[in-house]
């Protein structure tokens, strides 16, 4: 029974990881293309906010609810997929982590843009460019551990 509790809130956590990634990128990427500083800094200030509680907090559950389930069913950490899910659990993080300091940037810059009534900053599209650009490598990452977690394929690593 807790192995099937584990299990589910496993698979709740990744689905909120992937879910919460997929629409904070669909609403940033739309207030972007309406080049208003005020909706982007009201968008951004939201993604924020879902970043801190939603995506964190299920990164931080994750490994936990993984360990416990792989101990519970009596899996090695070392096994191929298990190992491979957990590099690309590290490399997903360290492009998410950049992307989350950037949206705080992204917020900053439209917020002022918009209390003075200027344009966004060339700094604005720099930083938006690098935050487009890491998604992409994390989402694939993201895919493959999904891949993994499902097939569990016999990969040999050690």
């Amino acid at each position: 029974m807790l192995e099937q509790w584990l299990l589910l809130a496993h698979v709740i956590g990744a689905t909120v990881l992937f879910g919460t990634g997929a629409g904070i990128a669909f609403f940033m990427v739309m207030a972007h293309r309406t080049r208003d500083p005020a909706l982007i800094a009201h968008v951004a200030a939201t993604v924020v906010i879902a970043d801190t509680v939603f995506t964190a907090t299920a990164a931080l559950l994750q490994p936990v609810t993984g360990y416990l389930l792989a101990r519970s069913i009596g899996w090695d950490l070392s096994e191929g997929w298990i190992a491979l899910s957990l590099l690309l659990y590290v490399v997903t993080g360290l492009f998410w982590l950049p992307v989350v300091w950037i949206q705080i940037q992204l917020r900053n810059l439209a917020r002022a843009a918009a209390s003075s009534g200027s344009a966004l900053p060339p700094s604005y599209d720099s930083l938006y460019h690098i935050w487009f650009v890491f998604g992409f490598p994390a989402f694939a990452a993201v895919l493959g551990i999904f891949w993994l977690m499902l097939t569990k394929p016999s990969i040999a690593l050690f």
